[in-house]
């Protein structure tokens, strides 16, 4: 990431002697001169840092002088104990951009364009330390341009790894046919062209493949929905630059800050109506993903491409990513009409990474290019514990020394392709660090593939942690807190102690272990897994908890789109324990009243009831007039409604949470003729005073004060807001995630750290 030449010619402008080399331990330098001016280099060392660059420890000490007369920079050296440095990938800068543009320039439309300031990192390495040898790049032999500019420690590019120029790198392709030598960018012009017909092209990136067509097509949209498989879930989208991404959507100060970040992820931003992307992007939901060029090859594409593509994952439904052009060929042949390849190998996939802005702070919602394999910090040292996370969103984690490495986003572990990968990541960086797990920690699922991953491996110690245990753990991990701490670990699903399906958790946790000190009561799943895919079954559930016999009637009546003989099967289900695993979701009851609002009656992709929910509430939230916050500060919520009845029964331990009164509201407003809008925005207040009022209770029996907010449920964005004013207004402080996700993408965190705590006790 230019570091080293950049301490080079920091250390010539102070007149200092001495060294610097790159070993996988970090960066260690020697300089000798002056006091006057060593002190000034230590101090600029941190106030003049690449861009790219993140000093996590300076440690110096005073050293006989030699008599040096010149600073060097010497070779890589490697050592027993690799720490995790490995650099991630990065976007282009602004030189190599202005290079590609300037016809006069000898990389003038290059695609693989890079420095030290910018381009591929961790989807090239094969081993540490990152040096060309011990990349994809080592197929490429530089030409003399291109090794003066490396060996010259004046130059941007000197040990840029990737670099690389027309005569000397690799080339692009479209359909098989190569870059001539006339123009190392036709094959991508041709490919832009293609866009602009309307034709949908499989783009081989940074790290792996995306499948592209134009935004404001519907017909082209709709056929690529159609052709992949994909009904609902909308897709993200790169658009040509800054500017049309604010004539898209609105953009606050720190949600433009993420968007132009070196990292540039997917950002969730609010549309702007009118804006002519087709609806069929991303449909029922008032946000786009949007994310800018982040390679040559994209900003290339933008020439003759529309100015706002789809770019969504190249792969099969809930497969890997691909990243070889065989691979691609072969496997989304029946989606994509071209092929624009390079042969640049990546060596293993890394999907793009998604984020948003919540309570005026960025959020992330799937780690992956850009971010991995950058390190959180740890208290202090740890043993080699691997975390192998759950089953959706998996991303596994590796404790070394005192950092935690998360690899990138896997996916969802459920067939043998993904596991493969997830394999094949693990082992990666196991070599990249000389690594080895003496502890394997793993989800108590025991149907989970991680879990069955894990009690495979032999020669290591096995600690199975509970599910929102991990959750609440993972928040600490991630905000530097040790605990004890409050936690209200609410999602979807996690195997319960108890072997039900726990969702709905206030815990008081500490990294060695937890308490549970209340959730919601429980209630039926009719047909198991066929209640996450449809959600009436859930409403039904919840319904007759409330109103018993009556249950049928109210829910034919406010649910048209309930088939009568679905809701007798669903509710004699429940009545009997038949294939119905009790739950005590808090993402159950958000479904429930997606479907009873009718709001999503169908899940096609993991959490979209409740994300469709918060999209109703966000149409409430329009009209008080508070879509766009000012300057990247956190928005008023809008209208305050009055919640919806709560009744919690402390007489029982742990303390025991009826939804049936917040189902009954939303079922009175409902025949009331209350706009469905309405309705939403006041469940979403309801499940901020439920969960405020509980931490309240913890916190007057507990001392604690502290509340970790951990769980697929905190991404909703409204409800953050809402806890963002009532938990301080009690005295609690809110702790959240900000460098891992606060879904299952950061469940190994809270593994990992747990397992670590564990044995060190």
């Amino acid at each position: 990431m230019g570091f080293r030449p950049f301490v080079y010619q920091l250390a010539r402008s102070l007149e200092l002697a001495g060294w610097v080399r790159n070993t996988s331990e970090g960066v260690i330098i020697e300089t000798e001169g002056e006091q006057e001016q060593v002190d000034k280099f230590l101090r600029l060392l941190r106030e003049q840092a690449p861009p790219a660059a993140e000093i996590s420890d300076l440690c110096a000490q005073a050293v006989a002088p030699l008599g040096e007369r010149e600073f060097a920079i010497r070779s890589s050296a490697g050592e027993e104990r690799p720490e995790p440095v490995i650099p991630a990938d990065i976007a282009t800068c602004a030189d190599c951009a202005r290079e590609v543009a300037d016809p006069a320039h000898r990389r003038f439309h290059y695609p693989f364009t890079n420095c030290t300031n910018c381009g591929p990192r961790f989807t090239i390495i094969r081993g540490i330390p990152y040096d060309r040898p011990k990349t994809t790049m080592a197929a490429f032999r530089m030409c003399a341009d291109c090794r003066r500019e490396y060996d010259d420690p004046g130059d941007r590019r000197f040990h840029a790894q990737p670099n690389a120029c027309p005569r000397c790198g690799p080339r692009a392709a479209l359909d098989g046919q190569p870059a001539g030598n006339d123009d190392p960018a036709a094959p991508i012009l041709r490919a832009g062209e293609l866009l602009a017909a309307g034709r949908i092209v499989a783009v081989k990136g940074l790290g792996g493949f995306h499948l592209a067509c134009d935004a404001r097509s519907a017909d082209a949209v709709d056929t690529l929905r159609r052709r992949k498989g994909r009904s609902g879930k909308p897709f993200a989208l790169m658009v040509r630059d800054l500017a049309e991404a604010e004539s898209l959507c609105f953009i606050a100060d720190r949600e433009r800050e993420l968007l132009t970040s070196p990292r540039r992820p997917i950002v969730l931003l609010r549309e702007r109506p009118g804006n002519g992307i087709a609806r069929e992007v991303a449909p029922r939901n008032l946000y786009l993903g949007l994310m800018l060029p982040y390679t040559p090859l994209h900003t290339l594409l933008f020439e003759t491409a529309p100015p706002a593509l789809v770019m969504t994952s190249g792969n099969l439904a809930e497969e890997p990513i691909c990243h070889t052009n065989e691979e691609a060929r072969a496997k989304l042949g029946g989606i994509a009409d071209h092929f624009l390849t390079h042969d640049r190998d990546i060596h293993l996939p890394c999907d793009d990474s998604v984020a948003r802005v919540a309570i005026g702070k960025p959020m992330l919602i799937r780690r992956s290019r850009g971010y991995v394999p950058r390190s959180i910090a740890l208290p202090r040292d740890a043993p080699p514990v691997l975390a192998v996370g759950g089953e959706e969103r998996n991303a596994f984690c590796l404790l070394v020394g005192d950092r935690a490495v998360m690899s990138q986003h896997i996916g969802d572990l459920d067939n043998v392709e993904t596991l493969d990968y997830f394999e094949r990541a693990i082992e990666h960086l196991g070599e990249l660090f000389r690594w080895r797990p003496e502890v394997v920690a793993y989800d108590l699922h025991p149907e989970y593939l991680s879990t069955k991953y894990a009690l495979a491996r032999r020669d290591v110690k096995l600690v199975g942690v509970q599910h929102h245990h991990a959750h609440a753990a993972g928040v600490m991990a991630d905000a530097g807190v040790e605990g004890p701490v409050l936690a209200a670990s609410l999602d979807g699903a996690g195997y319960g102690t108890d072997g039900a399906i726990w969702g709905g958790e206030f815990l008081v946790a500490r990294l060695t272990d937890f308490e549970r000190m209340a959730h919601l009561a429980y209630v039926p799943m009719p047909g198991g897994a066929a209640a996450v895919r449809r959600p009436a079954r859930m409403a039904l559930a919840y319904l007759r908890r409330a109103y018993g016999d009556d249950a049928e009637r109210i829910a034919l009546d406010l649910m048209p789109h309930l088939d009568r003989r679905e809701a007798r099967v669903a509710l004699a289900q429940a009545a009997r324990g038949l294939n119905s695993p009790l739950t005590s979701s808090m993402g159950r009851l958000f479904d429930a009243v997606s479907a009873l609002l009718g709001v999503c009656v169908e899940a096609t992709y993991t959490g979209q009831p409740a994300v469709e929910l918060e999209m109703a509430a966000g149409e409430m939230r329009n009209r008080c007039g508070t879509a766009a916050p000012p300057n990247g500060r956190r928005a008023s919520p809008g209208r305050v409604f009055a919640p919806y009845d709560l009744a919690i029964d402390t007489s029982v331990r742990p303390w025991q949470i009826a939804p049936a009164p917040i189902v009954r509201g939303v079922v009175d407003d409902l025949r009331a003729g209350v706009a469905r809008a309405e309705i939403a925005a006041r469940f979403h207040y309801t499940v901020a005073a439920l969960i405020t009022r509980v931490c309240e209770m913890m916190a007057r029996e507990t001392g604690l004060a502290r509340v970790a907010l951990g769980g697929g449920v905190f991404q909703n964005a409204y409800l953050l807001e809402l806890l963002a004013e009532s938990l301080p207004r009690c005295g609690l402080e809110p702790l959240l995630h900000s460098q891992a996700p606060t879904n299952d993408g950061g469940l190994a965190l809270g593994q990992a750290v747990i397992a670590a705590a564990m044995e060190s006790s």
